[in-house]
């Protein structure tokens, strides 16, 4: 396969078609099971199953960024190492790997009781429990850290659809195991094994596929050197996604220790349903950084149009989502989880929309910048953001509660994504075009959002959706190339369109 087969359009569309397939069948399921699961876990229960989670989302970032580093190297290198030296080059990133998630395990395995007992405000009835299951889920994290290796090595060869296909079942089950455990054992404990049990799956699952792309690369033992390249550029994105991991859920903790486990559920499954629309872009990102990478180089052109596409297919696809959660969130969560939870949580799903809009567009830039080899700027980007916005969220927690953090949680994401624009132009100049290009039809999204929340009624709403949904449109449309215009004129061009 040639670079510019790697940089097609068709190729493009297939991975983020298969990725998002991957991630939207299990979160269909999600959504239908979620409700039961609130039923049968009670509203502190389920709010410690939420930061249990996301506390293993943060330890997440023990994968030293050598997912995406193998992506990119792969990709970079797929031309010219030998099938040895690819080999060699996986084995050290998962012996690595391996050495420092097991080890991050066991010292959370250790702080558990500390976390439980004093950190957290879990009612003493519930602490055991709540120990118990912990540590369960605390053994999943060397297979989280893994399988984002794994799926590193199988993104760099595009195998998105054999990916997708074998896991799938396993994302799944994800969601099912829990409320089948719960239904023999009511316990977190139960739950916990389910998704652990569900994790070990998954790892099988990739190593079986990995084998076929990297031949050799379970026969040999690993050597530290090769790694060294990944270590170094994983370093910048773990630095990256560690800050990101903690904005992201700095906020749970901070509600969970100056308010009450309720308000960490009424403000964390709001932020958990919009943070489902981030399977589109992630879909996305995950189909750019290995074409980008593989062509950043020799073609530049060709690069900065992924960078342009990918974004107005990410605003093109979340937007609709954001306008129906900013309108309508007390009906949404209503038919979702009932009238009770949504008089607590609908305000604060409304502000978190706008913001999740920012966040997704932002997966597009920060492709791009991991291409190039520039992680360090996110980075120091996030760290910036960390110094700012972490002190912005508590003091707005303090001053209007959960909606205060939710303001504050939209305005770092919208910073987070203006400002990756601006550093993916900076720094790669052939895409400052597309950067400067996204950037009007994303103000007129956010622009359109905000009138919708504010707008007192349903007639005044349905005027701002139609004015702006058409400010928006001529922008989108701008935004295209003459040929794309042309294309799209014409339906029997569509396909030629895709594929180009």
């Amino acid at each position: 396969m040639t670079q510019v087969d790697r940089l097609a359009g068709g190729r493009l569309f297939s991975g983020v078609l298969w990725n998002a397939l991957g991630r939207g069948l299990p979160l269909i399921v999600a959504l239908l099971l979620t409700p039961w699961l609130l039923h049968l876990m009670g509203v502190e229960r389920w709010g410690l199953f939420t930061l249990a989670l996301a506390l293993v989302g943060v330890l997440g970032v023990l994968d030293l960024g050598v997912g995406p580093a193998l992506t990119r190297t792969l990709s970079e290198r797929m031309a010219t190492d030998t099938p040895a030296e690819q080999a060699a080059l996986v084995r050290a990133g998962l012996a690595a790997l391996g050495l420092v998630s097991v080890a991050g395990a066991a010292a959370l395995f250790m702080a558990l009781p500390l976390l439980v007992e004093r950190v957290l405000n879990v009612p003493p009835a519930l602490q055991a429990e709540a120990l118990a299951a912990m540590r369960v889920l605390a053994c999943a994290i060397p297979l989280v850290v893994l399988d984002a290796a794994l799926w590193g090595v199988l993104a760099a060869h595009q195998r998105f659809a054999a990916a997708n296909l074998v896991t799938v079942p396993v994302n799944l089950f994800y969601y099912l195991g829990p409320v089948l455990a719960l239904l023999v054992w009511d316990s977190l404990v139960g739950v916990m094994l389910a998704l652990l049990a569900c994790r070990l799956a998954n790892t099988l699952s990739y190593i079986w596929l990995v084998r076929r792309d990297v031949p050799g690369v379970w026969s040999g033992w690993p050597r530290l050197g090769p790694g060294a390249p990944l270590l170094r550029l994983g370093g910048w994105i773990t630095a990256a996604s560690l800050l990101g991991q903690a904005l992201l859920y700095a906020d749970r903790f901070l509600i969970g220790a100056l308010l009450t486990l309720s308000a960490v559920a009424y403000y964390a499954t709001p932020l958990d349903l919009v943070l489902r629309m981030w399977i589109l872009p992630v879909a996305v990102s995950q189909a750019l950084l290995p074409a980008m990478a593989s062509g950043f180089a020799k073609l530049p052109v060709e690069t900065a149009g992924l960078l342009r596409r990918g974004g107005l297919l990410i605003l093109l696809g979340v937007f609709p989502a954001c306008a129906v959660l900013v309108a309508a969130p007390h009906d949404v969560l209503r038919l979702w989880l009932g009238a009770g939870f949504a008089d607590g949580g609908a305000p604060v799903l409304r502000i978190l929309a706008i913001g999740i809009l920012f966040s997704c567009l932002a997966y597009a830039p920060n492709a791009l910048l991991e291409a190039i080899g520039r992680p360090d700027v996110t980075a120091r980007f996030v760290l910036g953001q960390a110094v700012v916005f972490l002190p912005l969220s508590a003091l707005c927690l303090w001053l209007g509660g959960i909606e205060g953090a939710a303001i504050a949680w939209a305005l770092r994401v919208a910073t987070d994504a203006w400002g990756k624009l601006f550093f993916a132009a900076r720094l790669y100049p052939p895409a400052s075009v597309a950067a400067r290009g996204l950037m009007a039809p994303m103000l007129a999204a956010g622009a359109v959002l905000l009138a919708l929340a504010v707008a007192p009624g349903w007639p005044a709403k349905a005027v701002a959706l139609v004015l702006g949904g058409a400010l928006l449109a001529g922008l989108l449309w701008r935004a295209l190339l003459p040929a794309e215009r042309h294309a799209l004129r014409h339906p029997r061009q569509w396909r030629q369109l895709i594929r180009a």
